[in-house]
């Protein structure tokens, strides 16, 4: 690995655009791929994503933009993903660049629909790439705040100490803080994990909750997340740790976050099909609680959030009774 390794940036959403932004100011060139051309095309004549973020202005000399994503691949030394995860497979079916001498970190929050696996561990067994070279980037940061240059705080974990301390060198500045953390399973998991239960939150406060139940939920939720990650991967963590709460309670009750916004229109009487026409982003813990709910079946670990959620969004069960159930299983 070069002492300035070159980086690219994979997916053209709000994530993918604020990491761009983060990386121009430590970077004086990376690669940048989305698959909307003309999308590509607004950004070099305008200097701005035209779909998220559209007040982060690039200077284009600093951005190699393509809609190939092996010219993006073949650009970089560390290549950072950070699109939805149903659609992670569809892209990377069209590499044909290798990726085994690259290092892979994802700020994708979510689980690859196909294989059910998180994504390092997608990129490990599918693609063979050692954990060494594979990390997560997580909050808790909203997209948004980057824009805006607000504080904010991000959890780099990979296996290799220095390959984590070299990302969050290259994502850091005044205004974003970097911890690093060899958890990577574990974090890549919260990260999911939090998504359904800010769609839980958001159905609650649909549904005319308030803030006494949202805390009693939230308080719930840390250690149903505590349990369902230690069935998936046991070792040492402490779960109060900004990385697990600190992202479960800014993703629950941020009006920035899209899952909340998701759970909060389902909760007011929209179907899925109509909550996601309306929103204009992707919720991730739409497609994360079924992933979560069949991978529990086989770990056994209770969680009574996550059932909750996936019975409402997936076997069209009425909201307001699943919540009369769930409030009695609360403590």
């Amino acid at each position: 690995m070069e002492n300035q390794p070159r980086f690219a940036v994979i997916g053209g959403g709000s994530w993918a655009t604020a990491i761009a932004k983060m990386l121009c100011e430590n970077q004086s060139k990376i690669a940048w791929y989305m698959r909307n051309e003309a999308a590509v095309e607004h950004i070099k004549e305008q200097n701005h994503n035209p779909n998220y973020l559209s007040s982060v202005e690039f200077h284009t000399e600093q951005l190699v933009l393509t809609n190939d994503i092996n010219e993006a691949v073949n650009f970089a030394d560390c290549v950072i993903f950070a699109i939805p995860s149903a659609f992670l497979n569809t892209e990377l079916k069209k590499l044909t660049v290798d990726l085994s001498d690259k290092i892979i970190f994802s700020a994708i929050k979510g689980i690859v629909p196909e294989t059910s696996l998180i994504v390092g561990e997608h990129f490990h067994k599918t693609y063979n790439i050692s954990y060494e070279n594979i990390g997560v980037i997580t909050g808790p940061c909203h997209a948004e705040e980057v824009a805006l240059e607000r504080l904010s705080y991000l959890t780099i974990a990979c296996g290799d100490r220095l390959k984590a301390k070299m990302v969050a060198k290259n994502l850091s500045s005044d205004y974003i803080k970097t911890k690093i953390s060899d958890d990577i399973v574990g974090t890549e998991y919260a990260a999911v994990l939090k998504n359904i239960y800010a769609i839980a939150a958001g159905i609650a406060h649909g549904l005319g909750y308030g803030d006494n139940f949202q805390a009693v939920l939230m308080s719930n939720a840390i250690r149903e997340m505590k349990k369902f990650i230690k069935e998936v991967h046991q070792m040492k963590r402490n779960i109060n740790n900004s990385a697990y709460l600190g992202d479960l309670l800014v993703t629950g009750y941020s009006v920035f976050s899209r899952n909340r916004m998701f759970g909060n229109m389902i909760g007011k009487g929209y179907t899925v099909k109509s909550a996601q026409m309306e929103m204009s982003m992707i919720a991730e813990g739409y497609y994360a609680s079924k992933s979560a709910y069949e991978i529990n079946q086989k770990l056994g670990a209770k969680t009574p959030i996550i059932d909750a959620v996936y019975s409402i969004l997936y076997e069209n069960k009425d909201p307001k009774k699943i919540f009369k159930k769930l409030i009695e299983k609360l403590d």
